[in-house]
């Protein structure tokens, strides 16, 4: 068997790295397919990739191939082979099949015939058969049925190749080492450290990528611990043959090793800490590699100039809540930008949109896969130019552009309506207010103007997302020109104007959090006062057109028990409780933003006691409390958001789809003479009135509009619900 075919499986999305890696060995007629690497060489080759692969799955030694469509066709043609060439008759067995496309689409009944063939023909031909032995056989037979053509095999690896013989510790979900070494592969660590660069994973669990990232720098075969492979009791291996190639990767080994790269590892899991030492120390790695217990926020760059960081941060259920993960992104950014500068960082990740908040720009993406989960490897080189400016950057490079003429007509129009609506906002007390709603339709911005307590302006502007139809660089340089001109015209310094975009998105957006800066300022409405944030969010913490629904809770409020449903910052609950309200109850699933209701609450003096907050899905609390007499309101406020999703809710709530049944479980807690008022943001919801035919219905998306927001009416839509027309209860 001189000139052997082989195939080498590989996770998806690493062929091409196992490709050249076969190359570098020697392999010939190479040939990349979606599960792995076709190629040619002779059995030492085949040895010697299950040796030095970093990347392969398993390698299997092609024998046949031939037309499968029946099982007797497949039966038929393993009997081809001659057995006793490869496994003693008192040897053990185990076979591997897969379909794809064939008629054969069961896999233990296509495995059954495999073996019944093998064990029938030694049974006939020696009366003795070998023993099926799942674990550790002395060959493992592969079949692949591809479109009724079968490809028999042997596997020499025996079991998975990612089993280096080093792990005797794990976390959950660990990586695979195969994939832990094309993830340092693909980010270029080979000559990262050939030149010298450190390696450094804050986040290593079992130190999976730090054990990978020394035997690629030490040059040490990642198969040198193993105790088995497939190929060891296989009647045709050479035993000197492997003998010298063991002798060659230890000899390798002590070259490679004489200058150990410097590798720091970090994770602040005292059981991840244990398991990664044990695993260094099985590697025999523990003079190049050191392990920490610490937290993120304790990452210091170890004495190199260059280097390269790997992380697999988490992105799913290990961490819990979204707003954590994304606090731990941007604390990770924060530190490659502070600690970094000068080096190569890669994030490897399963949710890539969590990547925005390193606040970094990456040079490269890739696709992986871990497991059937479908990551992203992010890379960056750390310097100023992979650091997206800031929202004020951009407005001090917009600045230094001539103005247009356009830019003027911007300026012109926000001249205007600081002059009108600013003399009315302060004859109505108003300190927050929008200034200027897309009046333009070139410059399509919202800019809302925002006073604290001491009178300092704050400018909060969004960008609508442009159509299709809009050239991209005339929209770039309209914003350019806004950026100028906000300012200028308004007399604010650009570090107090906020830049975000607004897009159409399914989900509840203003819960997305943008940033980790938890900066606060104190604003006033009416008589009271809120907490609003410009940074974090995409909205800031207050609905300014709910403006005067808020007014209007506040008057109907003496002596009433209110409901606050999908609360939010619990506005409309401090204005019912400033104007009298009994008692309230603010229902949110957020904790962040139930947290920020109660600040609110304190922030105006009124006592917890009578103010109940309660974290839950809206309508599942509802149908909870349907039953319960004491949980009777005279005024529900219900502001629920377009559409919405969340881990912790069951299923997704479309109001479009589910107003109906909302409103009617919110209407069973309404004591009797109350009110109920519905409000909703979706821009084309349309109310299903005939399917609330028996309750009284009155349209006050007009009354609750406030004057600013008039250009664009519909921005909310509200209605006020009562039991029924003779209830006694008009809302005055």
């Amino acid at each position: 068997m001189s000139a052997c075919r082989f195939f080498a499986s590989a996770p998806k999305g690493v062929a091409s790295l196992l490709a050249d890696e076969l190359r570098q060995l020697g392999a010939a007629d190479v040939v990349e397919r979606p599960a792995g690497v076709e190629f040619g060489g002779d059995l030492e080759l085949g040895c010697r990739a299950c040796l030095w692969s970093r990347t392969a799955s398993r390698v299997l030694l092609e024998l046949a191939r031939f037309k499968a469509p029946t099982p007797e066709a497949l039966y038929a043609g393993i009997q081809t082979i001659d057995w006793s060439e490869h496994l003693a008759p008192a040897g053990t067995l185990a076979v591997d099949f897969h379909s794809l496309r064939s008629q054969i689409t069961h896999t233990h009944f296509g495995a059954l015939k495999v073996k019944d063939a093998i064990v029938d023909q030694f049974r006939e031909r020696h009366g003795e058969r070998p023993s099926v032995a799942l674990g550790q056989p002395d060959v493992r037979v592969s079949v692949v049925l591809d479109r009724d053509r079968a490809t028999l095999s042997l596997d020499l690896s025996g079991e998975g190749l990612h089993r280096r013989g080093y792990r005797v510790d794990s976390v959950s979900a660990p990586l695979k080492q195969n994939l832990a070494a094309a993830l340092l592969l693909r980010c270029g660590w080979p000559a990262i450290a050939a030149a010298g660069g450190a390696f450094v994973d804050p986040m290593c669990g079992a130190g999976t990528l730090a054990i990978e990232a020394a035997m690629i720098a030490g040059d040490i075969a990642p198969g040198l611990k193993r105790g088995y492979y497939g190929f060891l009791h296989w009647r045709q291996f050479d035993a000197a043959m492997w003998k010298g190639l063991l002798r060659e990767a230890e000899e390798r080994r002590e070259a490679g090793m004489a200058k150990p790269p410097l590798i720091q590892i970090s994770d602040a899991d005292r059981r991840a800490i244990a398991a990664a030492r044990q695993n260094v120390k099985a590697a025999g790695l523990g003079d190049c590699i050191i392990v920490k217990h610490a937290d993120l926020g304790a990452l210091q760059r170890p004495p190199a100039d260059t280097g390269l960081l790997l992380v697999n941060p988490p992105y799913g259920e290990r961490l819990g809540e979204t707003e954590e993960l994304r606090a731990l992104y941007a604390l990770l950014g924060e530190k490659l930008r502070r600690e970094f500068m000068g080096w190569q960082a890669a994030v490897f990740t399963g949710n890539p949109s969590l990547g925005k908040f390193l606040g970094l720009t990456a040079r490269r993406k890739h696709t992986f896969y871990n497991g059937a989960i479908e990551c992203q490897l992010l890379r960056f080189d750390i310097t100023p130019e992979s650091i997206p400016p800031t929202p004020q950057e951009r407005m001090a490079r917009a600045a230094a552009i001539p103005r247009s003429a356009g830019a003027q007509m911007f300026a012109n129009r926000l001249e205007k309506n600081l002059d009108n609506i600013g003399r009315w906002a302060a004859k109505e007390g108003g300190t927050c207010y929008r200034l200027y709603d897309a009046d333009l339709p070139e410059y399509a911005l919202a800019v809302d103007l925002y006073h604290d307590e001491e009178g300092v302006r704050f400018v909060h502007a969004q960008e609508y997302a442009a159509p299709a139809t809009v050239d991209p660089d005339k929209a770039r340089r309209r914003l350019r020109d806004a950026l100028r001109v906000l300012p200028e015209t308004l007399a604010v310094p650009r570090e107090r104007i906020f830049l975000k975009k607004r897009e159409r998105k399914r989900g509840r957006t203003q819960y997305e959090k943008l940033g980790e800066g938890g900066r606060f300022h104190v604003v006033r409405e009416g008589d009271c006062r809120f907490l609003v944030n410009f940074e974090d969010y995409l909205d800031t913490g207050l609905y300014l057109d709910h403006r005067l629904t808020r007014r209007m809770i506040a008057e109907w409020s003496q002596d009433k028990r209110l409901l606050n449903l999908f609360a939010y910052t619990g506005t409309a609950t401090v204005h019912a409780a400033a104007g009298g309200a009994r008692a309230t109850t603010s229902v949110d699933l957020s904790a962040t933003y139930l947290d920020w209701a109660r600040r609110n609450l304190e922030l105006n003096g009124l006592s917890l006691e009578a103010h109940e907050l309660i974290r839950a899905d809206c309508r599942e609390w509802l149908r909870g409390q349907a039953g319960d007499a004491r949980r009777r309101y005279d005024l529900i406020f219900l502001d629920p958001p377009s559409f919405s999703t969340s881990k912790r809710m069951q299923g997704t709530l479309d109001i479009q789809r589910d107003h109906v049944p909302l409103i009617r479980d919110a209407m069973a807690l309404l004591a009797p003479g109350g009110l109920l008022i519905f409000s909703t943001n979706r821009r084309r919801f349309k109310l299903d009135a005939a399917g609330l035919a028996d309750l009284r219905i009155e349209d006050w998306s007009r009354a609750t509009l406030p004057r600013d927001f008039a250009r664009n009416p519909r921005i909310h839509q509200c209605w006020k619900f009562t039991l029924n027309r003779n209830s006694g209860t008009d809302g005055a």
